[in-house]
């Protein structure tokens, strides 16, 4: 998986210059960009995809992955459907989550009859998926000197440590990019 965001996003964001731990940012990096994508159930970056679904008998197919940017081929009961030129002319249209058939085609009902091959993704990550994944690594990078350790007392005082996978803010961030229903 594609990394969600570049060292030195983190390092401005941590406020760090020194190179000492540049390795250690940048394994950290790759680390969170691939738990945050297995999180969301979905690899963010551009990428081809081919779905072999059953036919619903209906118009409209929702795709397991988007945002759509192109759909490269469609077949049904092993018959190539055209792109339709606009809702008005005949075979199939898409937007970012969705194809829908118009001028009499359906996707009819079938077992695994149903075969697309798309694009989907973004080209950039957006800014939101790019900050949650910077204040996931800076949690890591700060909290790996007390690894496993719940509170520490000094002085009379005790603190405690959060030990989530990721603090609220970013759950909630991310739950906006998370894909919950796997077609």
């Amino acid at each position: 998986m594609a990394d969600l965001t570049t060292l030195a996003n983190v390092k401005g964001w941590l406020g760090v210059t020194a190179t000492t731990d540049d390795a250690l940012l940048t394994r950290l990096i790759s680390a969170a960009s691939d738990y945050v994508q297995k999180w969301l159930n979905r690899t963010i970056a551009v990428q081809p995809y081919t779905e072999t679904r059953d036919g619903t008998g209906g118009y409209v197919l929702p795709l397991s992955n988007y945002p759509v940017s192109a759909v490269s081929s469609l077949t049904i009961d092993g018959v190539s459907i055209p792109a339709a030129a606009n809702a008005q002319g005949s075979g199939y249209l898409f937007t970012q989550t969705k194809l829908v058939l118009v001028g009499g085609y359906r996707f009819w009902r079938g077992l695994q009859n149903v075969v697309v091959s798309y694009t989907a993704g973004y080209a950039t990550t957006p800014n939101e998926i790019e900050q949650a994944t910077i204040e996931l690594i800076s949690m890591r990078y700060k909290e790996r000197d007390r690894i496993g350790q719940v509170s520490k007392s000094i002085g009379g005082e005790t603190i405690t440590f959060s030990q989530k996978d990721f603090s609220d803010a970013i759950e909630t961030t991310l739950s906006n990019y998370r894909k919950v229903i796997l077609l």
